[in-house]
């Protein structure tokens, strides 16, 4: 529908450079009656038919601006239809239409069932498709005959498809279309994709649509209409049917006639990708049947429109690709990142660990193996290249279905690498198969000799090969066949690099793999030769387990360098991404110095050149037609610079004077009386005396030395005003604060804050705020004295019957103002009065304090808003977005006037006719689009902000979804809506009425919301251009001048001469499109605290120091802000993000790969920059974090990695992967390192039973080790040091790129300053806790699943969060962790101490304390036991009644991870937010869960056996340790048993009792069951230590032995055993209570019960292990809550704040509240205490517990079974030296000799 507010005709000024043309080809009129023609033609909507109509004129005047009217349709046409890169013609070839136009799809010899399903109709009809195809073969060779301009290559003559003629009949159509009919296909075009809905999302789809229309059109064009289609026809018959089979895929109807999500993965949704893709092959259009089972193909082109809306679609579209929840996507899509690693990994590592292949290897000989063994188990890395090939391929087989016709040919690739995997396994067969060992043969060796050539030559070749590129490829154009013509445009057409970009590309990767080699096999794997050589040939003398005697025990050393040589695979892979960040850094650097962006290249002059560099890059002088002074037209832009800043409060008015240029005292009257600041020299010169120009710490020193620094770098010239492309810069908002109002400003937001967000702000901004005092002090002088003169105006001139408006004041005799008005009261300011004495100016003060305080002391509305509006300019607000990019309308109209003085010359004194003019070319250059998805929806509070920036700035515009419910269809109608400032306001609702309302199919929230929000407000787009920009994001004016050179980056401002549809012309190849123009970040919440700096340090480097290398080298993707898009480019390519829930939950990133895939270019402005926003807090910034893992986890399923990981050129994807998945997939490495420090449990029981030999690194190996028998661990034991180093490096290398960010761009001291800053303020702990949030939330979401867009929440981080909330957020991605390693790092640090265990003990404080480290205020006394009490209602709470924030809520959410949830919905509000139904594959849980579980078990039971197996001990009895871990894991779990079964029956006695008399039952007999789990866990712990004969290392290898196997039961029963849960928590506060009848769950009654008996078994060994974990980490803080004045030192370091000002807010309690709170200090405190000390006493007893019972062993001594469980301890365990058995070599025995064969 139009509505009134659309004006009826549009007037030729809205588009003069399109309408007053006098060549304009198609006239206005004309092409609004094409509009109207085509609008009843297909039916669609008229105010759809208004807004497209305004995009295209739009779009036409822009490019008519700069090229005349016919090359800017001709080029529009160029660009959308028939142009080399535009997207309608790349599908028009992909998907064989010239060949439909020919002989038709259905006489097409097709693939697969399409080919037979061809031939069957054909033979129904009675034709030969054979000789269909040779008879238009025929009339292919008559028609190059006639046509002698088509000439052919030999090797196009051999090639039978190629495409020069369809390109030549292409070309021809193009050539013959008159202007009008261009017009009308863009028309067209644009009105199919202006209501299409969530359609726009499959671009090939919407290609297909507009080819059958226009095939209609086309054919029916000169016919006369008898029947015109209704209004939204095409919505309803078109588009509606698609949207609703897309809707379908992932929501489903309930009973109630609601639309909710189903619950599936990806692998079951067909998605966007899944439709469109069905388009890109004939075979595909092939499927496309009408409900009568007819095919659409059958009927002819121009009739096939008509029959779309008959199209059964749910029978047409299938999967292409499923995305299954694996990690064996990794091993197809990066298949070459494996190659690079493991071969060469296996290289160097069997070259250096002969001792593997040598036979009878003696140390005291060091005999070595035969030459063919060491190079044939060297060349063995060729094989595990081939299994790696074939692994990929049948994983590719499992994603990537046969029946996609763009599915590869696997059977030919799996020949070829079984082939070569015989020839490269063959030789190994041959030479360990047929000889032994110590036997040497000549052919053995000829041949290991050429394997190694041959696994050499494999691993090259197929590290270098893309694996789509294997044998048979479709990676290049126009080969023999056009099968996969449609895979090479849509997947494959990746725009080439060249010149300095090639060999920056190739030389990276070449410098980083070649710093990675030789630093890795001389620090890695030659550090473990040693280790591998000593351990392997270790003799351990165990007496083993009674159970299985020394089956594990004598094997020991081999475990241990088993995990010794997987840590060091890990730290292989981990090294080269550390090259990876060193290279790039330093490529980074020399661009910056090419560039001329480093502050250390002073030869740039930046501030003394600036006047000059202003006047010739930012103006556009060279295209001017006239020529001013360059100081008059620099000075204007200057001053409007600074003036800007002035208004924002960034300067007072003494720095403003010092930096204007202002008129000289002289009489004449030239452009020599402005006088230039000293600023410019001054800032330049170290000579000059300094002055202080700007505030200390002033945000407008930074943004005008950023100015002038980027003005110093390579710009591209502008173009006039008037020739610049039109663009539009769009914002999407959900739910961010618009605009903060007066009560988060100035109330505390909790009881936790300790000052208010103004008060923050005011100790950030410090001089902003005064300037602001200042401003408002004049702001209500002027409002005053206006107010005065306005009153005694209306009095004089006796308005209205001499009634005085506005109580006007009265005028005495003498002249003074009288003090009182009409009533009495004084209205006059005290500016006016008497200020003689003291008394005033204390009065003054009195008065100010408010204003000082609040910033206003008068509560009119005017005052208050503009403090809101100071504030929410400093915080993340969407009106400081907005306020900040209309600045390009300021900078636009400033460049006009600059660049036209006659405007003022011809409207002369009309001041407002001058300001029209330039407003109405900066409204027709530059469009603000506003998504507000909400708007219709929004509150009170969220109207009146809008409503604020409306009445700001009406010309921006507002998009949004309307609903309306339709009484006929029972349902909503949706709308997307236009609306803007100068739109009618409803009174009633208080929304600005509609210019635009467009009807859609349904709801266009599919997705996770911000790409739908995105598409549905595209069509509002205008323009060329689009600058996509978040909700916390700010620019400036100084930024905005440059916005013709960044719009210039896109290389389509120049005029093309060459005539685009000529047939027969070989035009130069075009280069690549640019698809986005990337640009610079400020962040501008840096130094807002520690975390704060650290977030916008990361931001700041990767969008600068990493984005300026990858563009270089084409790497670079789009990360949704601040990147501008060609419009044209994305739209007609799926749009500017992608929305499948989940899936694209990044949705930016994806946009970047479409382009790349599809032939487009991204770019990278370094002159240009935008401020942003980045997280400030703890929990914000790993809330953030999570999202960014998880999403990666999608990406890693996605088709997108699939296609760049097996296509890109090995350059291009080493680029892609280590700037994308390799930095997720290296924290994932760094966080299995850490956890592979089992090896220090095997090495520390190695070193701790056995008696170690004496070292001497310089020694010979060949020397007799003493004394004799001894274990030579120690070259093992130096191997952690550098192990531990590794890791230290790759966690201390995230610095690095911030340090040389700000040595480049603030120089050296700046950068030292803030990286001290850094660590001082504990940022390193930060930084392993982050590293572990990527890997857990990455792990997470390949394993269950469920990325979900998280609301990071954009504040100020100055609240103490509580603990339990803390705990429970991160107990289970971080806290377990660390405690686990905290247990092994304890018994590595007792059994074999080094310094180098330090670092592992900064981890342990990172991964389990960094929540509470840096959670504001955390050890302050009081509140630390109040947060105590609140944990411990925690724990209680949640067992009578639901309580959301409760323990057993957290158990039962986590639980469901496991087991999913069941469909049975009971409205209980205890199923809100519980996740989703479906139960993870269990294929996921074995490999990421059980098996790690398994993992970890196994290694620590080696362990375990190891140390209680009485190494050295000679003539001992085998104990039971098998027994003795059986009984401390088993007993609690018994115990609990016990106690639940006795309790459960009470409940069912005493339930119903309790509930009449309303006693919380469920409390009381959860506390006592909980209890008593504590209470045997510590029984338990004490009964480790008595069986461990008191011995702490064995006791603590018991206890991690025994937690790891109770770890993997439960995982077991969670995973296997137990069913779904219940969304609600009904069965378990039924199994505290008793009340099962009232559960409502119907039948599952009967055997609900038995599964809560298995999970509160579980549920009760949880409570104890958080129960003590709790308090552990409670008590390790202990300390610091007694240090003098620990909250103001530990407040520094968060908010970097002075501490005087931190002491200065204080909170204010009541006596109530004061008593109330010292009670519960009082009583926690006790509690706290007394808890602490029973745990001391309980841990500490055991020490002393051998001087009362010395041997427990003697205890049970008659009872055997008892007797054996207990571990003897101080046994006499040297059997080395003159205890040695007769067995060890006391000399070195005769050097074995070769047997030699032929």
């Amino acid at each position: 529908m139009k509505n009134e507010n659309t004006p009826d005709q549009l007037m030729d000024l809205d588009y003069p450079s399109w309408s007053q043309d006098s060549a304009v080809p198609v006239t206005r009129k004309e092409i609004r009656a094409i509009f109207d023609d085509l609008t009843k033609k297909f039916g669609f909507q008229e105010s759809s038919k208004e807004n497209i109509l305004d995009h295209l004129l739009t779009q036409l005047d822009s490019r008519a601006s700069r090229m005349g009217a016919l090359s800017a349709l001709i080029s529009l046409h160029v660009s959308y239809i028939g142009g080399e890169h535009a997207n309608y013609r790349k599908w028009y070839f992909a998907a064989q239409l010239d060949l439909d136009e020919e002989i038709g799809i259905q006489n097409m010899q097709l693939s697969g069932k399409s080919r037979n399903r061809n031939l069957k109709m054909a033979k129904k009809r009675g034709v030969s498709i054979k000789q269909q195809l040779e008879d238009w073969k025929v009339k292919e060779q008559e028609f190059i005959n006639n046509h002698r301009h088509v000439t052919f290559s030999k090797e196009q003559l051999r090639d039978k498809n190629n495409l020069k003629v369809a390109d030549y009949k292409w070309k021809t159509k193009m050539r013959q279309l008159s202007s009008y009919e261009m017009v009308r296909q863009l028309s067209l075009y644009l009105l199919c994709w202006g209501e299409a809905n969530n359609v726009r999302f499959a671009p090939e789809c919407l290609c297909f649509i507009f080819k059958c229309a226009l095939d209609y059109d086309s054919n029916t064009i000169n016919q006369p209409v008898t029947e015109y289609r209704p209004l939204a026809c095409y919505l309803e018959e078109i588009i509606t049917p698609l949207y609703n089979f897309m809707r379908k895929q992932s929501f489903r109807m309930n009973s109630s006639g609601n639309w909710v999500r189903k619950e599936q993965d990806h692998k079951n949704i067909i998605g966007y990708d899944d439709m469109n893709q069905l388009f890109w092959y004939p075979e595909g259009l092939e499927r496309i049947k009408l409900f009568s089972g007819e095919r659409l193909i059958d009927k002819p082109p121009q009739e096939r429109y008509c029959y779309l809306k008959d199209v059964e679609w749910s029978k047409v579209f299938y999967k292409t690709y499923f995305e299954t929840r694996s990690w064996m996507h990794c091993a197809t899509n990066f298949n070459r990142f494996w190659i690079i690693h493991f071969a060469p990994f296996w290289f160097f590592t069997a070259f250096n660990s002969p001792v593997f292949y040598t036979k009878n290897y003696n140390q005291l000989l060091n005999n070595g193996p035969t030459p063919q063994s060491r190079l044939s188990a060297v060349a063995f890395g060729g094989t595990i290249t081939c299994l790696v090939q074939i692994f990929a391929t049948l994983f590719e087989w499992k994603f990537v279905p046969r029946e996609w016709p763009g599915a590869q040919h696997l059977t030919l690739r799996m020949i070829g690498l079984s082939f070569l995997l015989v020839i490269n396994v063959g030789p190994s067969v041959y030479t360990f198969g047929f000889f032994e060992l110590d036997t040497y043969s000549k052919s053995a060796f000829i041949l290991s000799i050429i394997q190694l050539i041959i696994g050499i030559g494999t691993t090259f070749f197929f590290a270098v090969m893309p694996l789509g590129g294997l044998f048979r490829s479709y990676l290049k154009k126009d080969k023999k066949k056009r099968r996969y013509i449609s895979s090479q445009t849509f997947t494959a057409s990746f725009p080439k690099l060249s010149g300095r970009s090639k060999w920056f590309s190739y030389g990276l990767w070449i410098f980083v793999f070649l710093c990675k080699y030789i630093e890795s096999y001389f620090f890695l794997t030659l550090s473990l030769r040693d280790p591998i050589r000593v351990l392997s040939i270790l003799d351990i003398r165990c007496n083993g387990d009674k159970l299985i005697n020394t089956v594990l025990c004598k094997y020991q050393s081999k475990i241990t360098v088993l995990l010794m040589i997987f840590a060091d695979l890990g730290l292989f892979f981990l090294d080269t991404y550390l090259w990876y960040i060193i290279c790039n850094c330093i490529f980074s650097i020399f661009l910056s110095f090419s560039l001329g962006t480093s502050i250390f290249t002073p030869w740039k002059n930046i501030y003394s050149k600036l006047p000059e560099r202003i006047y010739s890059k930012i103006l556009a002088t060279n295209e001017m037609n006239f020529r001013l002074k360059s100081q008059k037209l620099t000075s204007e832009i200057w001053n409007a610079v600074i003036i800007s800043m002035y208004r924002e409060h960034l300067l007072a008015i003494e720095h403003v004077q010092k930096l204007l240029y202002q008129k000289a005292d002289r009489v004449t009257v030239d452009a020599k009386d402005l006088k230039t600041p000293t600023f410019f020299v001054a800032q330049d010169d170290s000579t000059f005396k300094s002055v202080d120009f700007f505030p200390a710490k002033s945000e407008a020193k930074r943004r005008i030395s950023f100015f002038a620094q980027s003005l110093s770098t390579p710009i591209t010239e502008p173009l006039l005003v008037e020739s610049m492309p039109t663009f539009s810069v769009l914002i999407p908002h959900y739910g961010e604060k618009i605009l903060l109002n007066l009560k988060e400003i100035i109330k505390e937001e909790s009881f936790s804050n300790r000052m208010t967000v103004l008060e923050y702000l005011k100790l950030l901004y410090p001089s902003d705020w005064k300037c602001f005092i200042r401003d408002t002090k004049l702001v209500d002088k002027q409002l005053e004295a206006d107010n005065i003169a306005s009153r005694e105006i209306r009095r004089l001139v006796n308005l209205n019957n001499s009634q005085e408006l506005l109580n006007p004041t009265i005028l005495t005799e003498s002249g003074k103002i009288d003090e009182s008005d009409t009533t009495g009261n004084s209205k006059v300011d005290p500016i006016f009065l008497d200020t003689n004495g003291e008394s005033f100016w204390v009065n003054e003060k009195i008065k100010d304090l408010p204003l000082y305080a609040f910033g206003f002391s008068k509560t009119e509305a005017l005052y208050t808003m503009r403090t809101r509006a100071w504030a929410s300019l400093r915080t993340q607000t969407l009106y400081r977005t907005i306020s900040g990019f209309m600045n390009y309308l300021s900078a636009i109209k400033l460049l006009y006037q600059a660049e036209n003085p006659s405007v003022c010359t011809l409207y002369g004194a009309d001041a407002d006719a001058i300001e029209n003019e330039f407003e109405s070319m900066a409204i027709r250059k530059f469009k603000m689009v506003v998504a507000m998805q909400r708007y219709a929806k929004f509150n009170e509070e969220e109207l009146e902000a809008t409503e604020f920036i409306l009445r700001k700035y009406p010309m921006i515009n507002i998009s949004y979804i309307l609903e309306e419910f339709d009484q006929e269809r029972n349902d909503c109608n949706y709308f997307s809506c236009l609306t803007n400032g100068y739109c009618k306001l409803d009174e009633d609702t208080m929304l600005r009425e509609p210019v635009f309302k467009i009807k859609l199919s349904g709801n266009p929230i599919l997705g996770d919301g911000k790409a739908d929000n995105q598409n549905h407000s595209i069509i509002f787009y205008r323009g060329e251009y689009i600058q996509v920009i978040d909700a916390n994001q700010d620019n400036y004016l100084e930024e905005c001048l440059k916005i013709r050179s960044v719009l210039s980056e896109f290389e389509e401002l120049e005029i093309d001469s060459a005539i685009p549809y000529i047939a027969g012309v070989e035009y130069d190849e075009e280069a690549a499109p640019v698809a986005f123009v990337g640009a610079r970040e400020y962040i501008f919440s840096e130094n807002i605290g520690v975390l704060g700096d650290i977030a916008a340090g990361k931001e700041q480097t990767f969008g600068t120091l990493f984005a300026r290398t990858l563009a270089e080298i084409g790497g670079k993707l789009h990360y949704g802000h601040p990147d501008f898009i060609n419009a044209i480019f994305m739209t007609t390519r799926g749009g500017i993000s992608k929305a499948q829930k989940g899936l694209h939950l990044n949705e930016d990133i994806y946009a970047g790969i479409n382009a790349i895939c599809r032939g487009g270019r991204i770019k990278h402005s370094d002159y240009y920059q935008c401020g942003k926003g980045r997280d400030l807090g703890f929990s914000s910034i790993l809330n953030f974090t999570t999202k960014i893992g998880a999403g990666m986890g999608e990406q890693l399923l996605s088709r997108e990695y699939y296609y760049l990981g097996t296509q890109l050129p090995i350059d291009r994807f080493l680029t892609f992967f280590y700037a994308h998945p390799g930095f997720h997939l290296n924290n994932l490495f760094i966080s299995t390192s850490i956890q592979l420090f089992f090896t220090l449990l095997n090495l520390g029981s190695l070193n701790y039973e056995t008696i170690v030999c004496m070292y001497d690194k310089n020694a010979s190996i060949i020397k007799l080790e003493e004394p004799l028998g001894c274990a030579n661990i120690k070259p093992a034991l130096n191997w952690v040091s550098i192990f531990v180093l590794s890791i230290f490096i790759v966690f201390f290398i995230a610095f690095a790129p911030l340090l040389i960010q700000e040595l480049l761009e603030k120089g050296l001291w700046k950068s030292l300053s803030r990286f001290t800053f850094h660590i001082i303020s504990l940022a390193p702990l930060f930084e392993v806790f982050v590293c572990q949030i990527y890997s857990s939330s990455l792990l997470t979401d390949i394993t269950f699943g469920g990325a979900k867009y998280i609301s990071t929440g954009r504040g100020f981080a100055i609240t103490r969060i509580p603990f339990a909330t803390l705990y429970s957020r991160y107990v289970t991605t971080s806290i377990y962790s660390g405690l686990q390693i905290f247990l092994m790092l304890l018994f590595g640090t007792v059994s074999m101490w080094q310094p180098a265990l330090l670092w592992f003990w900064i981890t342990v404080i990172s991964l389990c304390f960094a929540p509470f480290i840096f959670n504001p205020h955390q050890f302050r006394f009081t509140d630390f036991f109040i947060d105590y009490r609140n944990t411990f209602h925690w724990f209680s709470t949640g067992n009578s009644s639901y309580k959301r924030n409760s323990w057993s809520t957290f158990t039962k959410i986590t639980r469901g991870q496991f087991t999913g949830y069941k469909r049975k919905i009971l409205d209980d509000p205890s199923e809100e937010g519980t996740g989703g139904f479906n139960k993870i594959r269990f294929l996921n849980v074995l490999t990421t869960e059980l098996l790690m579980s398994f993992f970890y078990f196994f290694f620590n039971f080696t362990a375990y056996m190891f140390i209680n197996s009485q190494t050295g001990v000679r003539q001992a009895r085998p104990t039971d340790s098998i027994t003795r871990l059986v009984l401390v894991t088993i007993l609690p779990i018994l115990f609990n048993m016990v106690v639940l079964i006795v309790f459960f029956f009470i409940s069912l006695i005493a339930g119903p009792l309790a509930t009449y008399c309303k006693i919380h039952i469920g409390t009381f007999i959860s506390f006592v069951v909980h209890a008593l789990s504590i209470l045997i866990y510590i029984i338990d712990f004490e009964l480790m230590w008595f069986l461990q004969e008191w011995c702490f290392c064995r006791t603590l290898m018991l206890l991690l032995t025994s937690v790891n196997l109770q770890t993997f039961i439960f995982k077991l029963i969670t995973s296997v055993l137990l069913p779904k849960e219940y969304k609600n928590n009904k069965s378990h506060l039924a199994w505290w209570t008793g009340n099962w009848y009232s559960t409502g769950l119907g039948w599952s009654i009967i055997l609900q019960p038995f599964r809560e008996f298995s999970v509160k078994i579980m549920e009760s060994s949880f409570f104890a292990g958080d129960f003590f974990i709790t308090h552990f980490l409670l008590y390790m803080q202990t300390p610091l809550l007694f240090f003098p004045f620990i909250d103001y030192w530990h407040s520094m370091i968060l908010f970097w704040l002075n501490p005087t000002h931190i002491n200065k807010y204080k909170r204010v309690y009541s006596k109530k509240q004061k008593k109330l709170r010292n009670s519960i200090i009082k009583r926690y405190f006790l509690l706290y205490i007394l808890i602490l000390l029973s745990l001391l006493t309980l841990f500490i007893v055991p020490f002393f517990a051998h001087k009362f019972i010395p041997e427990p062993r003697k205890v049970f001594e008659n009872i055997t079974f008892l007797h054996d469980t207990v571990q003897p301890f101080k046994q006499d365990n040297n059997d080395t030296g003159p205890n040695a058995p007769s067995t060890i070599l006391r000399a070195a025995p005769p050097m074995p000799v070769f047997k030699t064969v032929n």
